[in-house]
């Protein structure tokens, strides 16, 4: 069966896990050839050492009815982008459709304390690896997508513009997804006169395999952990995200997007699409209602 991408290209960045694999996996579903890269393999682990591989990523996305194409990268070495992208022209004749820049990897030097009491080193090399991947592989990658004179660039971040005025709890988190966020908007300046559309995206309370992990459930049975974290309740597979960046790519008037802080909840109401259980969580409406708001007895129910 053809799908509303078939005969697109994109590449996700980022894509072994968590968000990365759930848009990889739903740009698949919708027909696309998906490169996806990352530093975990078969062969070898990242420093983050989970179990999730880029073979396995592209795997589910031909399952799914695409083509996956597995390519490890390591997003901070700029040579190492370079040859992915001498790649793609070879192996796709230049075409690059959409672009997702996926990477952070900096959970592991995140500390959730005062600026003046984190430990410095992780602070900065957080800052590296989240900011500095996206710059360096938008440096080498657009150069793809504006000599077409066309394409999507989605930045993935934490935040949509319901949410970015608040601190995330840690500075050096908080500086990396907002950079990530106003990359999306600065670029429409540069971007949109050469045809392609740039945005940033964030999913909501995400449900990836490590947060499973973390509370120790399956996602068959997540709900289990509510009694543990009450904002689980909103929580989201990564295929939410992974539909909206499939409806973007799908979308002949996505330039209305341009320059926006978009969230999956937001998208799912305009383009009608559901998380793989039916319903349209709005993450991010929860929490400015329920969380920072003076709504703290909000049904979740009523944001699903």
């Amino acid at each position: 069966m053809s799908g509303p991408l078939d005969g697109q290209v994109a590449l996700v960045t980022g894509g072994t896990r968590g968000a990365g694999r759930g848009m990889a996996v739903e740009l698949g579903t919708a027909g696309a050839t998906v490169y996806v890269t990352g530093r975990s393999t078969r062969e070898s682990r990242s420093p983050i050492d989970r179990p999730e591989t880029i073979e396995d990523t592209a795997r589910l996305v031909t399952e799914a009815g695409g083509h996956g194409i597995a390519v490890r990268c390591d997003h901070m070495v700029p040579a190492e982008v370079a040859a992915l992208v001498r790649r793609i022209e070879h192996e796709q004749d230049g075409r690059l459709d959409v672009l997702v820049d996926d990477t952070w990897g900096g959970d592991q030097w995140i500390e959730w304390k005062p600026l003046w009491e984190h430990d410095l080193d992780k602070g900065l090399r957080a800052l590296r690896n989240g900011l500095e991947t996206h710059l360096i592989t938008l440096h080498t990658v657009l150069p793809l997508l504006v000599r077409r004179g066309r394409g999507l660039v989605v930045e993935v971040t934490d935040g949509d513009d319901l949410f970015n005025d608040r601190y995330r709890g840690s500075m050096f988190f908080d500086m990396v997804k907002v950079a990530i966020t106003r990359l999306g908007r600065m670029l429409k300046d540069e971007l949109e006169p050469n045809g392609v559309t740039s945005l940033s995206l964030t999913p909501g309370f995400l449900r990836s395999e490590e947060m499973l992990d973390h509370f120790q459930v399956t996602e068959d049975n997540w709900r289990d952990a509510i009694a543990e974290d009450r904002w689980f309740s909103i929580s989201e597979t990564p295929r939410y995200i992974g539909r909206a960046v499939a409806a973007l790519a799908a979308d002949p008037e996505v330039s209305r997007w341009s320059g926006k802080a978009l969230s999956s909840g937001v998208l799912a109401k305009h383009y009608g699409f559901t998380d793989v259980d039916g319903s349209q969580p709005e993450a991010s409406r929860f929490f400015a209602d329920a969380y920072f708001g003076d709504r703290k007895d909000a049904d979740v129910e009523d944001y699903r």
